[in-house]
Formats: structure tokens, sequence, C-alpha cells
């Protein structure tokens, strides 16, 4: 598994606003009042993170890999590839724009530099049991749409009904496996009940990461939700549409009256006035358009690109700026992935050998200029990736279950992918591949 590491970026620019939705689901609404048992233990919280302990306290004042004092202003112009024909992203008709969810906030958000964690948006705290049973979320009173309307627990609950009727299949699926019911409490509080063998894990960051609808909105209009429409349904996010050529561009623009700019999940976010999406018939015709102006800001995914591509001449200008920009966050990679439905590779002697047989470091060097890092671990650049022997917490999870477990799990380090020499063959990992596929068979 290999991670590129190749980044490019036009003058005047920086991070784009994470716009990375949460899951949508929805449920039937019932109404009634919440009893809780006096004896019952109730954790109260500005964010959740199954894993272990929130990185930033309730106080906090901004995400630390923000410049909460950073200027607003100017435009940001990226590119993407394709056609566009609505601006609902939650329906599979049409065709949606690009960042067409944008406008919208959930319950809860997560950050870039934490695994698992959700902090509150829309939700000023939540409460849960011990066991996670249920969870209340009491909102921010001061959310509003982009219409001036306020966001409202009556609105969360329309918002589970809409996904639970018009939502997609998938959706629908997941709600009906992890939640029972929905109470709305007040104005600005609202009680999800989740089901006994709901995944504690997940439930709570489900719920929360819901994109909340304006139920005034929706009910005026007589949108639905499984349709493909022109017409954006309004949010509460800092962004909304401003203007759009089919199949050309799109533009959005920062809400002068956003309600959230205060907020220290928001400090140093959401900076540029305009944010412009350049379209285009593929990537060559992409990168033409970058070269002479039509957009400022690119991600290079080639390394062959990167390493020879970039010698245009606003490049030699001064006018782009070419510089690695590394993220922080957890890695992903590029990898051959092994149907283990297949006879022949349900043998893990088979992929182990075919793990040695490739030769990652030649092949880095030779072919992909040396700008990929390899990746040890589904959870590479976080505290979640095993390293060296297991740890006594990591050892009281495995131990009860050692007799399921491959040898060496539990008595043994981290498993490393291979490394090999610089040649094109390695003879001593082609010896152990081939001792491993005669074991085999």
């Amino acid at each position: 598994m290999t991670k590129s590491r190749v980044q490019a970026k036009a003058v005047d620019t920086s991070k784009l606003r994470n716009f990375v939705v949460g899951s949508a689901i929805g449920l039937a609404v019932i109404f009634g009042a919440m009893s809780l048992r006096a004896d019952e233990a109730i954790t109260k919280t500005h964010g959740f993170n199954f894993f272990g302990e929130l990185k930033y306290p309730a106080d906090y004042k901004h995400l630390d890999y923000v410049n909460p004092d950073a200027p607003k202003g100017g435009e940001i112009s990226i590119w993407t590839m394709g056609t566009f024909d609505s601006f609902n992203p939650y329906s599979r008709k049409g065709r949606a724009g690009a960042l067409a969810s944008a406008p919208f906030e959930s319950l809860l958000e997560g950050t870039s530099d934490e695994v698992g964690t959700s902090y509150g948006l829309l939700a000023e705290t939540l409460e849960y049991p011990e066991d996670q049973s249920w969870v209340i979320f009491n909102m921010r009173p001061e959310a509003r749409f982009s219409d001036g309307t306020p966001v409202t627990a009556d609105d969360v609950a329309f918002t589970y009904e809409l996904f639970l009727n018009e939502g997609l299949a998938s959706y629908r699926a997941i709600l009906g496996q992890i939640v029972t019911g929905v109470e709305i409490l007040g104005p600005h509080r609202v009680k999800y009940s989740f089901a006994d063998d709901a995944s504690r894990r997940d439930a709570i960051p489900i719920v929360g990461g819901l994109p909340v609808k304006s139920k005034a909105w929706f009910e005026k209009t007589g949108a639905k939700l499984d349709e493909s429409r022109m017409e954006p349904a309004i949010g509460s996010g800092p962004y909304v549409l401003d203007s759009y050529d089919i199949n050309k561009r799109i533009t959005y623009k920062r809400n002068p009256d956003y309600w959230g700019n205060d907020l220290p999940f928001n400090k140093g976010r959401g900076n540029f006035d305009t944010i412009r999406v350049e379209y285009f018939a593929d990537s060559n015709a992409a990168f033409e358009g970058f070269k002479s102006g039509a957009y400022t800001f690119r991600q290079e995914n080639s390394s062959k690109s990167w390493a020879t591509a970039y010698d245009f001449p606003a490049l030699d200008e001064g006018h782009v700026i070419k510089t690695l920009l590394p993220d922080g966050g957890m890695a992903t990679g590029q990898s051959y992935v092994m149907n283990l439905r297949r006879d022949k590779f349900d043998d893990i002697r088979v992929r182990q050998a075919v793990g040695l047989l490739f030769n990652f470091e030649w092949s880095n060097e030779s072919l992909f200029y040396g700008q990929y890092a390899r990746i040890n671990s589904f959870w590479e650049n976080s505290e979640l990736a095993a390293a060296g022997m297991p740890s006594d917490a990591e050892l009281a999870l495995l131990e009860p279950i050692a007799d399921l477990l491959p040898a060496g799990v539990i008595d043994g380090e981290a498993v490393m992918a291979p490394v090999s020499g610089s040649r094109t063959l390695d003879r001593k990992n082609l010896r152990k591949a081939s001792a491993l596929l005669d074991d085999a068979g």
C-alpha cells in the first residue's frame, strides 16, 4: 500500500474548508416526554470519541491546525471533472454539482487531527448514559438557516423522517438497524434511542452527522429528497449558492449573516468570500486550464506529472507555487486487493508471497519518481496504528480471543510491509516467497 505525497497550489491560496458531511439517515419521530432514572450515570459533554479522550477541552479557543487570525476575503477556485444537472446531493437521480453539500451543517462534525472524534456544531452539548442506549442533543439556540429562520429540534426530527421515507436505500437500511425512536424534548432538545445491537462506536456519530434540513422550506416548496432539482435546499452553513453555468462552473459565496462565525470550531475556517468550481472534460484539460490561470488551487495525484509536468512559464515567473503540504491526517493508499473468495488467495501464505514479490523500493524510485511512502496500517499516521509489541491495554483485548488470532499477534511485533533492495529482483525476498508458495502447494 502506498501514499501519494504530491500537491500543488497557486499564489495566495490556503486550505479549503472541510466540506465532508457525515452519514445522513432519518427516523420516525415519537413525541413524548423523557424520563431518566435518577441513579443512571449520564455523561454531558461537548463532543464524542468512542476510542478515548477528546483532544479539545470544553473551553477550547480554536482547532490547532487553523490560523484563528486568518484574513477573510478573496476567492479560491478549484476544478472538477464531468457534468452536473442538480443541486441535490442526497439523491441518486441526476448528477449533483460539486460541493452541493457545502451549505449544510450537522449536530456534530469531525476534525482533521483526531480519529473517530466529533464536536458539537449545531449541538452545543450532548448527553448519553454509560451503555449509550440513547443520546440527547442540546442544540444552539442561535443557529440559523441562511434565510434567517432558527434551526430547531423540529427540523432535526423532520430531517429523520425525510431520510427514512425518501433517502437512499443504504441509509434506510442503517436507520432500521440502529435507531428505535426520536423524541422532541423542547425547541432545541432532541433525543435518539438506539437498538440493543446497534454499534456503540457508530450510533452517536451517525445521528449526529446528519445534515439538518429546514422543515419549513421543504413544506413550502414541496421539494422531495429523492428528486433531481436545480433549486438547492437552504442550509445553515457559512456558504450559499451564488451562481452557476451548467457544466461549466459553480460559484458559492460566504453568507455575511452566518450565525456560527464566532464558534471556536469555526475560527480560522471559511475564510474565502467566494469558492468557484471550474468544470473540465478530463484531467488533461484541467491541467492545461491551471497552467493558463483558469483556477488557483490544484492537488496533484500523479507522481509523473508532479516530477515532469510542472515546468510552465507561470511557475517560472512566480505566479504559481509548487509545494508539498503535509496534511497530518491518516494516510490513504493505493493497493492490490485480493479476493479471499478465490481459492488461490484464501491461503495466507499465498498472500504473504505476493507481498514479498512486490518490490516497492525499486518501483518507487524507478516508476514513481520517489514520491511515495510505504503504508503499514489502515490507520497510518494515527494513534490507532499498531507499532512494536502489544501494549497492556491491547493485550487485555486480545488475550480473551487468543484462540481466534493468527500466531504472533499476541507475542510478536506488529507486522510491517517487507523491504526490498534497489535492484529489480530482490533474491532474499524471492526465496522467501518461493518457500511460502511451495508450502501452500
